[in-house]
């Protein structure tokens, strides 16, 4: 197998709304972001798969190491052999990796956050970041993209925490912040054991407004020259607020199950996107 068609599977593999946008780029930016994505999921199933922190957290080391002879022009795993042919053309930079390789490294060591703030910190490093790459990889030409990637970013990762509380729970994890837990007046012990009250329903609602306001700076911040170029973020961008919106109308039933949208409807999504220019 190749690199190219192992990366070619990963993204494949994962269901992911990103497969569903990447579908419609041109063959080198499509090659270079199913790269970089494939890289994204190596090192976040590093932490959902291996139960043991410390291997684990070795496994996180490796990968950071391989990602600096990468960038040293060593490349020795599949994800960054392919990677490797497009840091050049698209200007990849080695921080922002070793940035997301942290994020992960997080989940090892913190499975609470006090206060959004803190929360905030690691959604940047697990998904701004991720969309920062992505909007060079996408064709950024002005700075002030970026700051639309990491509100995007930040939105898509609160999107992804309302849609996992109850799988994050049965991992150990609360990403929704003590202080607004403290507020509503849901206890831990109530997400760890999936008891689903009013109280939780108003907790999420408060979480799923914020993810709705997040969209909304982002959309706002996206310069005019660059709309056409970030057309695969403004299809995940349709993708994930459809989806929070499904949980929305469901009561926020996240403790049980998890909602996922039919991969037609993510491509018809992403299709309407291609199309019309806009969400």
């Amino acid at each position: 197998m190749t690199p190219e068609q192992y990366v070619q599977d990963k993204a494949a593999a994962s269901g992911s709304s990103f497969y569903y946008a990447f579908l419609f780029l041109p063959r080198p930016r499509r090659a270079a972001i199913t790269a970089f994505y494939a890289f994204c999921r190596e090192v976040d199933d590093v932490v959902d798969e291996v139960h043991d922190p410390g291997v684990a957290g070795a496994k996180l080391d490796w990968w950071s190491a391989e990602i600096a002879k990468t960038f040293a022009g060593q490349p020795s795993h599949p994800v960054t052999q392919a990677l490797a042919p497009h840091i050049g053309p698209f200007s990849l930079e080695e921080a922002p990796l070793q940035a997301i390789i942290d994020g992960c490294r997080m989940d090892l060591t913190q499975t609470r956050y006090l206060d959004f703030p803190g929360l905030e910190r690691y959604c940047h490093l697990v998904a701004g970041v991720v969309g920062e790459v992505a909007a060079r990889i996408f064709g950024q030409t002005q700075e002030a993209t970026t700051h639309y990637a990491h509100r995007l970013g930040l939105a898509f990762q609160l999107t992804n925490i309302i849609r996992d509380v109850g799988e994050d729970a049965m991992r150990g994890r609360i990403y929704l912040p003590i202080s607004e837990l403290q507020e509503f007046d849901v206890k831990a012990h109530e997400i760890t054991q999936r008891q689903h009250s009013d109280r939780f329903a108003a907790l999420m609602r408060f979480q799923a407004e914020r993810a709705h306001r997040l969209y909304d700076e982002a959309l706002a911040l996206l310069p005019a020259a660059d709309a056409r170029s970030q057309k695969p973020g403004l299809m995940m961008a349709s993708i994930y607020r459809t989806l929070l919106r499904e949980i929305e109308a469901d009561g926020f039933q996240v403790l049980h199950q998890r909602t996922s949208l039919t991969p037609l409807r993510k491509f018809w999504l992403a299709w309407k996107v291609q199309a019309l220019g806009r969400l």
